[in-house]
């Protein structure tokens, strides 16, 4: 991995909360490199700065200060319309909860995120994702129809049908019980080496963690091992 191009660069990252007069510090001067390919999983406890790190990368919050620099793209020089596009081209994201729009079924939700892309709708790609996360007969289900584990896999074809370089994931088993933790964590493995995604998992489970190719510990908005 140590030849490969930096597909995420953090330097001196922080971000902070304001409150009226009161300031919150969530991420604390965090500098980072993640590798095109890497499986990385960031750990520690609730509070410590993950998820907000994650927001950052991500471009769903504007940090305080420092640089971000994804896939050669500098954030801070961009506009938020350029972050928007960006994100949509480039970033796929899985959060704990699934997110998925309840009157679509399985099939809709999927095909609209591969839609909205900007690319039209791939049949082989869609096929290929659906095969790889075992979901080909519950596409004509709606949420409500499927189990916690099912949803799950929707909401990650739903994140790579794209096609993005990047997959950020927070906390993707936090609602899930262990058989179909093992399950979801092994298709995030199995996307990683069959499709080439760079993928950031937060997570405070170091079982989880433990199927990344490193892993990161956090604590009090900084990072405390690599």
């Amino acid at each position: 991995m140590a030849h490969a191009q930096p597909i995420i660069v953090t330097l001196d990252l922080k971000k902070v909360y304001r409150t009226g007069k009161v300031e919150t510090p969530a991420v604390r001067g965090v500098s980072l490199r993640v590798s095109e390919g890497e499986f990385v999983a960031i750990v520690g406890p609730s509070g410590c700065g993950k998820s907000t790190l994650l927001h950052l990368l991500g471009g769903l919050a504007s940090p305080t200060s420092g640089k971000i620099i994804v896939d050669g793209n500098d954030f801070s020089a961009m506009s938020d319309a350029e972050r928007t596009r960006f994100r949509r081209h480039e970033v796929g994201f899985v959060f704990q909860r699934f997110n998925l729009l309840p009157t679509l079924n399985a099939r809709q939700n999927i095909a609209l995120a591969q839609s909205i892309q900007g690319n039209g709708f791939n049949p082989h790609r869609f096929q290929k994702v659906v095969e790889m996360l075992g979901i080909g007969d519950k596409l004509e289900n709606r949420p409500y129809a499927l189990s916690g584990g099912e949803q799950q896999r929707v909401a990650i074809a739903r994140a790579v049908i794209a096609e993005p370089k990047i997959l950020l994931a927070d906390e993707p088993t936090g609602n899930l019980d262990t058989e179909n933790s093992h399950a979801v964590l092994n298709m995030i493995r199995s996307l990683n080496r069959s499709l080439g995604q760079s993928i950031l998992m937060i997570t405070h489970n170091l079982e989880a963690a433990a199927v990344a190719d490193r892993i990161i510990h956090m604590r009090d908005g900084q990072i405390v091992d690599d």
